[in-house]
C-alpha cells in the first residue's frame, strides 16, 4: 500500500474544525523514500489528492473520496517513483491548492 490516511482528534475525542481549505507543506521536504501530506478541510465533502510530475504526468492519485471536515493527513510511499520535484494538488468543490516537494534517493 503506498499510502495511509490519518484523522487527527483531541484527546477528548473532538475533531477540530478549520475555518478554511489549507494544504500544509509536506514532512519531511526533502524526503525518501515516504513524506507526509496534510491539510484541513472547513465542510465535508468530495475530495482529491493527486501527485504529479514536473510535466504535469499525474504519478499517484492518494485521496479521492468524501471526506469529513477536519484535519487529515496521508503518508505518500514514493518508492517506486525516481528522485526529483513533484507536486501536489488538492481539490475540493471549487477550491485548489498546490504544493511543491523534493524527493532525493
Amino acid at each position: 500500500r503506498a499510502f495511509d490516511l490519518v484523522d487527527a482528534i483531541d484527546d477528548e475525542g473532538i475533531v477540530n474544525v478549520p475555518t478554511k481549505m489549507q494544504l500544509h507543506q509536506n514532512y519531511p521536504n526533502p524526503f525518501n523514500p515516504q513524506t507526509t501530506i496534510g491539510f484541513n478541510l472547513p465542510v465535508a465533502g468530495q475530495v482529491s489528492l493527486t501527485v504529479y510530475n514536473t510535466i504535469g504526468q499525474k504519478i499517484v492519485t492518494l485521496v479521492d473520496q468524501q471526506m469529513k471536515a477536519g484535519e487529515h493527513s496521508v503518508i505518500w510511499n514514493a518508492s517506486s517513483v525516481s528522485s526529483g520535484i513533484y507536486f501536489y494538488k488538492i481539490q475540493m468543490d471549487n477550491r485548489v491548492q498546490v504544493r511543491k516537494m523534493v524527493l532525493l534517493k
